[in-house]
């Protein structure tokens, strides 16, 4: 038996008793850029799904998209600086904010 259940933009179904979530477009994470104080040591992962619970960074919970049509942006910095990522996942300039949540 296959339960489906409409959220919005995005279909979640059972199939075998495991749930898969279908998403065609990231969701909205949030309506303001985050900043961050980047640091040349580190890489960093950024969400572009919209589903991570550490935004504006990856958790892993594009895996649980059926097909994985998302996968995380990998960055890295030249320097330490400051960083605004984007959360509405509407940017033209991934992973930065470029004020497209002005649009929402």
């Amino acid at each position: 038996m296959t339960l489906t259940c409409i959220h919005l933009s995005n279909l979640i179904y059972m199939e075998n008793n495991e749930s898969k979530l279908i998403m065609d477009e990231a969701k909205v994470a949030g309506t303001s850029p985050i900043c961050v104080a980047a640091s040349a040591e580190r890489n960093y992962s950024w969400c572009t799904c919209g589903l991570s619970e550490k935004q504006p960074f990856c958790d892993g919970r594009h895996k649980q998209i059926e097909g994985m049509p998302f996968k995380s942006l990998k960055l890295k910095f030249e320097k330490e600086e400051e960083a605004w990522f984007c959360v509405c996942k509407k940017t033209s300039t991934p992973p930065f904010c470029d004020g497209s949540h002005r649009k929402l």
